[in-house]
């Protein structure tokens, strides 16, 4: 299934069996057809985008709840696309970080209303901890963007 996205580049979504698609929230694979640059985003948590480093806990105190955590981590996501002038649509890639797996429906409904309907290929992975003390997800994607014209 294509898509035009937000900018001027085709996201094509592979389904090998499209009639299966609706089982999973995330889709095998995405292409980028057309011109467009990358843009990486680092893990975004529930902390705030710019914080100290060495960290100070002061700036970690985060909500427990893993749906508050998550919408934190995606208005820091926001906070990138907009400032690239590109949408949630771009995204073409997420990798997901949970502390706990029992967490992935808790997070993955609080990333409805910023997602939509748009399921970008993802990977998630339960580790130990997280950078940011406290915090219980961390997102990070790849980005699909215009070509700069000139």
């Amino acid at each position: 299934m294509a898509q035009v996205g937000d900018n001027q580049h085709i996201i094509e979504v592979i389904h090998p069996s499209p009639d299966e698609a609706w089982k999973m929230p995330y889709v095998p694979a995405v292409s980028i057809i057309g011109a467009c640059d990358l843009m990486f985003l680092s893990g975004c948590t529930p902390s705030k985008l710019y914080h100290h480093h060495p960290h100070v806990d002061e700036e970690h105190i985060h909500p427990h709840s893993i749906e508050d955590q998550t919408t934190l981590a995606m208005q820091a996501i926001k906070e990138i696309l907009d400032k690239a002038g590109a949408s949630f649509r771009d995204i073409v890639k997420m990798t997901k970080y949970l502390t706990d797996f029992r967490d992935v429906v808790g997070m993955q409904k609080a990333m409805v209303p910023f997602m939509g309907d748009w399921h970008p290929a993802s990977t998630t992975i339960c580790v130990n901890s997280l950078s940011s003390p406290g915090a219980r997800v961390e997102l990070d994607c790849i980005v699909a963007l215009p070509k700069k014209r000139a």
